[in-house]
């Protein structure tokens, strides 16, 4: 991942720009999760990931959906259609863990350091318009309920 300090000036501000008006949450926490060896937790990503087969994201600028992804897919039928020249896919072609750690969080329910492993995961698009993805992003937070989810790992990319 580029690092905004490493980008020219104009696609700095660009970026930054994007911040302005978004409402700040405190550190807080909305509601009060169980003890962590209880909790169940679901992947959320912004990797542009999918399931090989299944419908690749369009351009960051219209892309505000996301994709479910099972929790019994298999590593290798993880995509990445995240379109953008300033991610470097290097890393999750290496280990998908990288930018989704569904075997580490796998490994944590059978130490016992978690719960249990959502049965969903999801990944959006990074780069997408933050205020259009608002709706999607309450629809998931429906989807996360129904599957009992206590807690959610966020992997931006």
């Amino acid at each position: 991942m580029v690092r905004l300090a490493d980008l020219p000036d104009w696609e700095r501000e660009h970026m930054l720009d994007k911040l302005k008006g978004l409402e700040s949450f405190s550190g807080r926490p909305w509601v009060k999760p169980p003890p962590l060896a209880r909790c169940r937790i679901a992947i959320v990503s912004t990797a542009g990931l999918h399931a090989r087969g299944e419908r690749p994201f369009g351009p960051s600028a219209t892309a505000t959906d996301y994709r479910i992804i099972p929790g019994d897919t298999p590593a290798s039928d993880l995509v990445m259609s995240h379109q953008s020249v300033n991610y470097d896919r290097t890393g999750f072609q290496e280990d998908h863990n990288v930018a989704f750690p569904l075997d580490r969080l796998n490994e944590l329910a059978r130490d016992g350091v978690i719960g249990s492993v959502a049965d969903y995961h999801y990944s959006f698009m990074g780069a997408a318009p933050i205020r259009k993805l608002e709706p999607k992003a309450r629809e998931l937070a429906g989807l996360l309920k129904q599957d009992r989810v206590d807690a959610v790992l966020l992997c931006p990319v």
